[in-house]
């Protein structure tokens, strides 16, 4: 699709938070809150002309690298939530898209997300296909306190749980859509913790794609305040999600 003439570089949409968006105390699922961010980076790459459609006639797409999320609150169920995106670079195959949702005016989630140019047949990494030079970039604007990282993996982690990727888990790229590997590390989660909201962050990175059958193993390192999941296939890590619960003085 060409540019639309509504493209702007900065790009505000609304969404209404519906109850199968929620968890049972009426709040938005932290896998939810991901698709929202999503989606709406995909409406402005869709504005832009560089969204999946636009790029699969060089086969090409976005895969999210590293994430981060920062929460001060949840939106609940009926609440109408504004998410704002912006580039804060762009160049060859990687680019670096920063995301805030409000809600009344008033922010409560702050993201920082790494996306690498993919191709679909070769599955690798390659220089973008397409024209970018019409997105501006915001290089000092911000969405989050602390910008994503590299999750040190220790050693002495359990493995919880071994799960075969299934149709279900799979997106329009044909591997394990990134949400999915968020959903397996929550489910062995405290619910507690997720439903006290007790989330303060979480950082995530995706190392290596997972398609269907392909076996893999959930490990945890938890400590006091910090959890760390790591995802495996024949020993070789795939995934790692980390997160920061809120202290006691935080609640």
């Amino acid at each position: 699709m060409p540019i639309s003439p509504n493209f702007t570089s900065m790009l505000s949409k609304t969404w209404e938070i519906n109850f199968t968006q929620c968890t049972p105390n009426g709040y938005l699922k932290y896998t939810e809150l991901c698709n929202l961010l999503q989606l709406t980076a995909a409406a402005h790459s869709e504005l832009g002309g560089i969204s999946f459609a636009d790029m699969q006639e060089f086969h090409q797409a976005w895969v999210l690298s590293r994430m981060r999320v920062e929460i001060e609150a949840l939106p609940k169920w009926g609440d109408t939530v504004t998410v704002t995106t912006w580039i804060n670079s762009l160049e060859n195959s990687r680019s670096v898209r920063a995301l805030e949702v409000q809600v009344n005016g008033v922010k409560i989630v702050g993201s920082e997300t790494f996306w690498a140019v993919f191709n679909t047949q070769k599955r690798r990494p390659e220089a973008l296909a397409l024209p970018y030079a019409h997105f501006e970039l915001f290089p000092d604007k911000k969405a989050t306190a602390t910008s994503f990282s590299k999750i040190n993996i220790d050693s002495g982690r359990e493995i919880l749980f071994e799960k075969t990727v299934c149709l279900s888990d799979l997106d329009i790229v044909n591997h394990a859509n990134n949400v999915k590997y968020l959903e397996w590390c929550l489910d062995l989660v405290d619910p507690k913790l997720l439903l006290k909201q007790k989330v303060a962050s979480f950082d995530m990175n995706f190392l290596k794609e997972l398609s269907l059958n392909d076996t893999v193993q959930i490990h945890e390192n938890l400590q006091e305040e910090t959890c760390i999941f790591s995802i495996t296939k024949e020993d070789k890590t795939c995934f790692a999600l980390q997160l920061h619960f809120k202290s006691n003085s935080e609640l």
